[in-house]
């Protein structure tokens, strides 16, 4: 089915609040120095050219956005006044170590944003793996290419605490796509299967408890490998 967007900005995660999000739900504190991002919801790279890091920020909150336990039904919520640009493949996604690495918990491919009657869909809920590692310094992160429209990749990540009791989860690597250094995939016009190898065909990983992450400023490595999108 071919979707169909308006031509108003782009989606956002509200919630949980992203970092410096002017329009995020229960947002914490903002570290000092730092203003509102009220663009929070324009893409991290576009037409080839990376325009912000991974995550867009890398500075965290200076306190969690929200606490999550291992298994919880949660919710990420998004604006209702951006345009989904026809739908597209949508990840959620958590690192334990900074934003270095991020294991999959829930996607959305196709036709994120559009529920099953082709309505606009701006609120997912999904239950964490229930054998997740706890960390108090975890990145939720989503992550979307868009299906219409110049080739884009969307991120937005939030701060988040994991309770958990399990060493280790082991799982899909995030895939990215429409960035300088990885694959590109064209505009789906109706073929809502473009660019679903690279998902298929992600690497898995192991990620691990952790209590303390370091922040970095770069991006995790690139690659154009169809199976391993970093090396």
């Amino acid at each position: 089915m071919l979707r169909t967007s308006g031509t108003s900005g782009h989606m956002e995660m509200i919630k949980p609040c992203p970092r410096f999000n002017a329009n995020g739900i229960d947002c914490p504190a903002l570290p000092d120095g730092i203003d509102k991002d009220y663009n929070e919801n324009s893409p991290i790279s576009s037409k080839g050219v990376a325009l912000q890091p991974f995550c867009k920020y890398t500075t965290p909150w200076p306190s969690p956005a929200v606490t999550w336990t291992a298994g919880d039904t949660v919710t990420a919520q998004f604006n209702t006044f951006g345009s989904p640009h026809s739908g597209g493949h949508c990840e959620w996604s958590i690192s334990y170590d900074g934003g270095q690495t991020f294991v999959v918990v829930h996607r959305e491919l196709r036709h994120c944003f559009y529920d099953a009657e082709n309505n606009l869909q701006t609120v997912y809920n999904f239950t964490l793996p229930a054998d997740l590692p706890g960390s108090d310094n975890a990145i939720f992160a989503w992550s979307w290419v868009n299906a219409k429209g110049n080739r884009e990749f969307y991120m937005n990540c939030a701060d988040v605490v994991i309770k958990g009791s399990s060493d280790s989860y082991t799982g899909q690597q995030m895939t990215v796509l429409n960035y300088p250094g990885y694959p590109t995939v064209p505009e789906f016009l109706g073929n809502y299967e473009t660019g679903i190898e690279y998902y298929n065909n992600a690497t898995s990983i192991t990620v691990y408890a952790s209590s303390t992450s370091s922040y970095s400023s770069d991006p995790p490595p690139q690659s154009s490998s169809l199976s391993s999108p970093y090396r």
